[in-house]
């Protein structure tokens, strides 16, 4: 990408300020924004997730990050291919990068304290995310967290985003979680079982990326833990135990994704 691919003007009057990123390239040829991914910076400051976010050697960048305060700050424009979701999956898609906007969510992350999102930051994710999945028509099913799409290599934005208003604001599915019952202790590892092979298949329906057979295995683990911090965000131990599976039992299933689009 040359100077002039960078970004010049905002997608939406939303933004409040450019931050134009190098690390950019054209989407796949006849790619979409058909996703949304949601992740948090990992970063102690804005200022140095913009830093990191635009500088050539660190390779990567995103659409849009969201300050603390509300602040919305566009780095690449939606009509090309950010590097924010890495080698990851969903519903058969692995050139995530291609099919998504990304945005990067201020807050420094598990290692650095991992803060509440503020309710101002929370309203701009909102509004961000409500205007694009409006004027590119992505389905609820289809906003996601950077954990849904990259299992285990990837945490954000984690437990305490509140993915459960978001939806009440219009923006991403949700189905209401099963309550705990602190005396299950869930499936033992290494169990086969009909619960196992439905977890499977309800998991790989969904979108995540699981083998329809196999034992409650070290793997399957970690995709129930990224299933569980979107949708069962209360505990997140990684347990098939009941009250995860009767929430993602409960829990409709989307159309696929072919080639980028929504099928």
């Amino acid at each position: 990408m040359s100077v002039v691919d960078l970004i010049t003007r905002p997608d939406t009057p939303l933004v409040g300020e450019l931050f134009p990123s190098p690390n950019i390239e054209p989407r796949k040829p006849g790619y979409a924004p058909s996703m949304l991914i949601l992740h948090y910076t990992g970063l102690p400051t804005v200022e140095r997730a913009l830093d990191v976010l635009s500088r050539p050697d660190c390779k990567v960048s995103c659409h849009y990050v969201i300050d603390e305060n509300g602040r919305i700050i566009q780095m690449v424009a939606e009509d090309l291919r950010a590097w924010h979701a890495g080698v990851s999956y969903w519903g058969g898609e692995t050139d995530i990068n291609s099919a998504s906007i990304g945005i990067e969510i201020q807050n420094p992350g598990h290692m650095l304290g991992y803060p509440e999102f503020p309710a101002i930051q929370m309203r701009a994710v909102a509004a961000l995310s409500h205007d694009i999945v409006l004027r590119h028509g992505i389905a609820p099913h289809y906003v996601l967290a950077h954990s849904d799409v990259a299992p285990g290599r990837k945490i954000d934005p984690g437990e305490k985003f509140d993915w459960a208003w978001l939806a009440r604001q219009g923006v991403g599915n949700w189905v209401a979680p099963a309550p705990l019952d602190e005396g299950d202790p869930g499936l033992q590892p290494g169990c086969r079982s009909a619960d196992v092979e439905r977890a499977r298949r309800l998991l790989a329906d969904y979108g995540y990326k699981i083998d329809l057979k196999g034992s409650f295995d070290a793997d399957m683990q970690t995709i129930v833990r990224s299933f569980q911090l979107h949708f069962r965000p209360a505990r997140t131990d990684g347990r098939l135990d009941r009250s995860t599976l009767d929430t993602l039992s409960r829990l409709d299933m989307p159309r696929s994704l072919k080639d980028g689009r929504i099928a």
